[in-house]
């Protein structure tokens, strides 16, 4: 297609939000002939089941659930005035709370303020806040920021030791529905005695973020944490950086949130519109659909050219790979949808993986987000007529051209500036773009199965593991082959687990598993010794 055809396309089709200043382009992907108006009654009827979504229809029949992250930033459509003012009470108190922490009002038990902030989560309960403060964080924000967001003895290590002797003046967010989710437990277990160690009381740093009345819920009562934040059962992870999840952190961090629902309240409303060209929630589901053949069929590439948006493509990993990939469709046909979803920054990505993605497997779609505004104030001249930040949209527009040439399609995302708003648009755009395409593909984009199929293996792995660890104990002059000690659990057709668990036990001190090399792995012998 010549340049100017080309450029009719791109006015004929692109999609400007005055309000937000956000445009979304979708002159680069080609629709066939006739797409749009096929697609247009499944897009009423998503439109019709994302309104019964708002009005608080039961989305996850696994589990009897709402799906309300839509109310967190407009309380007024939330279907019974308790879930309204609950919605207004907790940020109300988020507020207070944060304010009171800058202020002084609330402090450390040494009577100093806080300096650092801990957040202890997994998933979205990390995700969210991580990618609000990377892409809004200040140069000196009130509370310096560090995660424990996995259950790696190592990284919370090396998190601790950053901390350093600020441990007493650190104050300790856990976020976690049930209270009962391993990862964040275990890094709970490991803060609390971090603190002790330092001779510190670790309710006397501690909030949480949890469900009501969850075994968390509980220990922060019975302790006396400074607080406690609720997270309904009607948010999902994925979905919950505007609830309390995300919100405490940011503001304690000084950003403004009631700027960042403002920016999520705004594109929602424009998300809500059943005219698709009107719609770019819609537009980007169509693009994917397209894209994908409606089945998976090619990998979603972000590409923030922004470095406050590094983490962009994490978060939406999450929310986009958890939401879409199903085994079955909501009427239980086998279907093994999803998108696979990566990405990086550009230009970053023009030394790494662009190469590929303009000459090599063509297995993918890409989505530009870019940003006009450069940084606050002028920009120096690093030759004659150019900034740095020129060259950032010259490289941006020039990847863009240039996989357009060889065929690779793409949609772009275009902000005028990194704000609160911004943000909150760019997450709600993704949350209702996510819901869309799952019901244009007929998924449920609201339960995980998978996720807690997961959990549960790794259950029946340490239930094993008390079991070896007990027949060791029972023998401890005994060697062990790992074929061997299957045998002796009458565990035949578990021997490589019980392989990857002995050899496990016996790398780290912890358990005393002595292990004696043999010539080659599976010949190894293992003992309850602790020698080596």
């Amino acid at each position: 297609m010549q340049k100017q055809q080309l450029w009719e396309r791109y006015k004929s089709r692109l999609y400007h939000d005055a309000e937000l200043d956000l445009t979304v382009d979708t002159s680069r992907m080609n629709f066939p002939e006739g797409f749009l108006e096929e697609m247009e009654p499944r897009l009423q009827q998503a439109y019709a089941e994302m309104e019964e979504l708002e009005k608080g229809s039961i989305a996850n029949p696994d589990e009897q659930r709402m799906v309300g992250h839509y109310w967190l930033r407009a309380p007024e459509l939330a279907p019974d005035p308790s879930l309204t003012e609950e919605i207004h009470s907790t940020l109300a108190s988020v507020k207070v709370f944060a304010s009171s922490i800058h202020l002084g009002n609330i402090t450390a038990p040494d009577g100093n303020h806080f300096t650092n902030l801990l957040v202890i989560g997994i998933g979205g309960s990390a995700l969210g806040p991580q990618f609000v403060a990377d892409s809004l964080g200040g140069e000196k924000p009130p509370l310096h920021l560090s995660f424990f967001d996995n259950t790696d003895p190592d990284g919370m290590d090396k998190v601790l030791a950053g901390i350093g002797e600020a441990l007493k003046q650190t104050l300790v967010v856990v976020i976690s529905k049930s209270g009962g989710t391993k990862e964040t437990r275990n890094g709970m277990i490991e803060a609390r005695h971090a603190f002790e160690r330092a001779g510190l009381s670790f309710a006397a740093h501690a909030v949480a973020v949890t469900g009501s009345g969850s075994e968390l819920d509980r220990t922060a009562s019975q302790e006396g944490w400074l607080g406690v934040f609720p997270m309904w059962d009607w948010v999902g992870g994925r979905t919950s950086v505007t609830s309390a999840v995300g919100l405490l952190p940011a503001a304690l961090q000084g950003i403004d949130i009631d700027r960042l629902l403002a920016g999520a309240r705004a594109c929602d409303r424009s998300t809500r519109s059943r005219v698709t060209g009107e719609n770019p929630a819609a537009l980007l589901a169509l693009s994917w659909f397209h894209a994908t053949g409606g089945k998976g069929a090619r990998d979603m590439v972000i590409l923030p050219y922004k470095d406050r948006l590094l983490l962009f493509s994490r978060y939406l990993q999450q929310l986009i790979m958890e939401s879409l990939g199903k085994e079955s469709d909501r009427s239980g046909n086998p279907v093994l949808q999803g998108i696979a979803v990566y990405g990086n920054k550009g230009s970053t990505d023009q030394h790494a993986y662009v190469q590929q993605l303009r000459e090599g497997v063509h297995n993918f779609f890409v989505t530009f987000i870019e940003v006009l505004k450069d940084r606050e104030g002028s920009s120096l001249l690093v030759e004659p007529g150019a900034t740095t930040g020129d060259y950032l949209s010259g490289f941006f527009q020039g990847t863009r051209a240039a996989l357009y040439e060889k065929n690779r399609e793409s949609v772009t995302i275009t902000v005028r500036e990194i704000s609160p708003a911004t943000i909150g648009a760019l997450i709600a755009l993704y949350e209702r773009a996510v819901g869309l395409y799952a019901s244009l593909i007929n998924v449920n984009a609201y339960h995980q199965p998978g996720v807690e199929a997961g959990k549960k293996a790794a259950g029946t792995v340490l239930k094993l593991q008390e079991e070896i660890l007990e027949a060791l104990r029972r023998q401890p002059d005994r060697e062990f082959t790992c074929e061997e000690m299957a045998m002796t659990l009458a565990r035949p057709e578990e021997v490589e687990t019980v392989f990857f668990i002995l050899r496990h036990l016996s790398a780290n001190e912890d358990h005393g598993v002595g292990v004696i090399s043999g010539n080659r792995p599976w010949e190894n012998r293992y003992r309850a010794s602790g020698r080596r």
